[in-house]
């Protein structure tokens, strides 16, 4: 089993709710996020001089943002207009998107519609999601074949299932309302983001990611079974693309000259996944030691949740109306009533694509 770094964790970790709950009242009318005091640059969002670009990151640097690290290495937004790009790392010990993007610490950072919604909600955040490179989120149930597999959510009634505190019990709750199963007809076992307790039988199901601790078992030799939310009733969006409402106003051009930078790097991260997991390995993730074997099975196994028919048709980090509208309906189940409008701004990819018409 991977060892180094410490077991890499899902979805809790992207938003740190907690941390960015309790400077939202200190943060929610702060400056927009941006990097650069620069002038907003041309309209063809390519000629501007922005200066240096902060970029938010919702986990550490792995293969997970391939795409981001290809846009770097081929100097796609130095051709955008971005003198030099910080990439932040996210993880344990980073802070979350949300509290980077609303403090002016990053122009603009990943998260997830479930990210945002409380403090969209609750706090009444000037957040929008403008984008998406996941397309389909990786969360999942994990179980063992030569256990106790769990292939439906009807599977999940008596079962123990290992689900970590905050984002992740918000979603497990989600998903079971989606499915009409009760709490409890079954039983959560508060556990943190090593899959040990499943492989010593603690747990019949663990609460982890597709391309992360599902691949980091099946390389350890067990049997592995995958239960994806996506597919049974959540089918969030991830590694969303979130700004403030101001930067859209007063940043537009910076924006979509990121936009158009990351485009770029995604398609070269779908056609190339072996050299966006050698950039994790051996360059933007060389102090965490990652196993090039493991990044490489997750570059490629997320070739499928960012490119899909609705990017072919669309463009890359596009949102289908039916793609959002499902988002919403999702959050309106864990308890998040708000509109389509409330979350989403697609108005700067349209452009982008309209102006860029080799990106698709």
């Amino acid at each position: 089993m991977e060892t180094t770094p410490a077991p890499v964790p899902r979805p809790s970790r992207r938003t740190a709710l907690g941390a960015a709950a309790a400077s939202i009242g200190a943060l929610a009318l702060a400056a927009c996020g941006g990097s650069s005091d620069a002038a907003s640059g041309a309209s063809d969002g390519g000629s501007g001089d922005y200066g240096s670009l902060d970029l938010n990151l919702s986990w550490i640097k792995n293969a997970e943002f391939a795409g981001e690290y290809l846009a770097v290495d081929r100097g796609y937004f130095e051709k955008a207009g971005f003198s030099s790009v910080n990439l932040i790392a996210g993880g344990p010990s980073g802070t979350s998107t949300e509290t980077m993007v609303l403090s002016g610490s990053a122009l603009i950072g990943t998260s997830s519609p479930l990210g945002v919604a409380p403090l969209i909600k609750d706090d009444e955040a000037p957040l929008k999601i403008i984008g998406t490179t996941y397309q389909k989120n990786p969360f999942t149930i994990i179980s063992l074949g030569d256990a106790t597999p769990i292939t439906t959510p009807a599977d999940l009634a008596g079962k123990r299932i290992g689900v970590q505190a905050g984002v992740n019990e918000t979603l497990f709750e989600g998903f079971l309302a989606a499915n009409g199963i009760e709490a409890s007809a079954l039983e959560i076992v508060p556990v943190q983001y090593d899959p040990q307790p499943l492989v010593n039988g603690e747990v019949d199901g663990f609460f982890g990611y597709l391309t992360n601790e599902a691949i980091t078992l099946e390389l350890d030799g067990k049997d592995v079974v995958n239960l994806p939310l996506a597919d049974n009733g959540l089918p969030f969006m991830a590694e969303s693309l979130v700004v403030t409402q101001e930067s859209i106003e007063t940043k537009r051009e910076e924006l979509k000259a990121v936009l158009v930078a990351l485009i770029r790097g995604w398609s070269d991260a779908v056609e190339d996944p072996e050299e966006g997991a050698r950039l994790a390995v051996e360059d933007f993730g060389k102090d965490l030691g990652l196993d090039m074997e493991k990044e490489t099975r997750q570059a490629k196994a997320q070739v499928d949740l960012v490119s899909t028919d609705e990017t072919d048709a669309n463009g890359l980090l596009t949102m289908s109306q039916d793609l959002m509208q499902k988002n919403v309906d999702a959050l309106v189940t864990a308890g998040f009533d708000l509109t389509l409008e409330d979350y989403f701004d697609t108005s700067l990819l349209e452009e982008v694509y309209e102006e860029n018409p080799d990106l698709r």
